[in-house]
């Protein structure tokens, strides 16, 4: 087919010489303005987020995956588990594949020691949207948990406290611990009568001796879904677990299991990031937002994790305030934890705890 040539002085869409020049350098700069476009979308790596799977797959998928992606950035979730050990072998191997990790003070406890873990670049992360006493060098919180007490009130009717935990007097039956130092002693400690901003170093001979009073009664429970296990089917009329399967059990059983906050235990789930991730300064930008209260919100309605960021208090529905660690009145009424010194203790501890419930 032959183009028809267009006189340029004849007709009324006749172009200037510095039309056809601006025109020209156009064409010219539209590759290149592409190639631009395309080399920073290349650029933005994809970012692997661990979690331990199961409904958390879903819940951060809507919470964090999908509004990351809509700013540009691609989070990739693997539910397999962040444990401690292989991200430890991944890092001395030289074989990262993970890039963004739900960890937990612990984490810092045994890691940091390894240097397995990248310093949180906190010229990205904005460290004012976290309560500062939860943004470590090595981990910033991502969400907000608790170990609390909880009871079958088909066998108790009152609402007991952390002290009537060891009283096998005035409640017989089994009791329930997590088979970890961390929260456990010191839930033995408030419960011995130390006051909750006191705790910290840890009289770790005074928890043992706490301990001892109820030793013959208690079992131990490794999982989640065991703590679950043990409550829900009359094993134990009461139990120290984390809040979130207390909440989980007080559902299920239309409130036969009930629990509190009260002298409960304040913890950061944090995000942790192993040495030479693939996806470099990335990680800290998924992070950054991750830190969004919104996004933070529909964890707590989907998981029961509280809100690291202060600003999200003000977005919780009314009906989920009760069951969030997070909320001023619960905070009210706990303690928490101190990673610092966990940093330092919790290897001799938790080694020290397992001695003492096997003897």
């Amino acid at each position: 087919m032959t183009r028809r040539r267009m006189p340029l002085d004849k007709t009324p869409f006749a172009l200037s010489r510095r039309q056809l020049l601006k025109a020209g350098a156009a064409l010219i700069a539209t590759p290149a303005v592409l190639t631009s476009h395309h080399a920073r979308a290349q650029a933005r790596k994809e970012v692997v987020l661990v979690n331990f799977g199961g409904i958390a797959m879903k819940a951060f998928d809507e919470a964090y995956v999908q509004p990351f992606a809509a700013e540009g950035g691609r989070i990739v979730l693997d539910g397999s588990g962040a444990l401690n050990g292989k991200i430890v072998t991944m890092v001395q191997s030289g074989n990262v594949t993970w890039d963004v990790c739900d960890g937990g003070v612990t984490t810092l406890a045994e890691l940091n020691p390894r240097k397995a873990l990248e310093k949180i670049d906190y010229s990205i992360v904005d460290k004012s949207k976290v309560p500062p006493e939860f943004a470590y060098e090595n981990g910033v919180v991502n969400y907000m948990f608790s170990s609390v007490m909880a009871w079958d009130t088909a066998k108790i009717k009152e609402t007991p406290t952390l002290a009537d935990f060891f009283d096998l007097k005035k409640y017989p039956g089994r009791r329930m611990m997590r088979k970890e130092s961390q929260a456990m002693l010191e839930m033995c400690l408030i419960a011995d009568g130390v006051p909750l901003d006191k705790l910290y170093p840890l009289d770790t001979k005074r928890a043992f001796a706490k301990l001892a009073t109820i030793k013959k009664e208690v079992l131990y429970w490794n999982s989640g879904a065991e703590s679950q296990s043990l409550m829900r089917d009359g094993e134990c009329v009461m139990g120290l677990l984390w809040h979130t399967r207390a909440n989980v059990l007080q559902t299920e059983t239309k409130g036969r299991i009930a629990y509190t906050f009260k002298d409960g235990l304040l913890q950061p789930g944090l995000w942790v990031v192993p040495k030479g991730n693939p996806a470099g300064a990335e990680a800290f930008r998924a992070i950054a937002s991750m830190q969004k209260p919104e996004g933070q919100v529909k964890l707590l309605a989907a998981m029961g994790n509280g809100p690291s960021n202060p600003a999200a208090q003000s977005l919780v529905p009314p009906d989920l305030r009760s069951n969030n660690p997070a909320d001023p009145d619960n905070v009210a009424v706990q303690a928490k934890i101190n990673a610092e010194w966990y940093i330092e203790n919790h290897s001799k501890t938790f080694q020290s705890f397992l001695d003492f419930i096997s003897s």
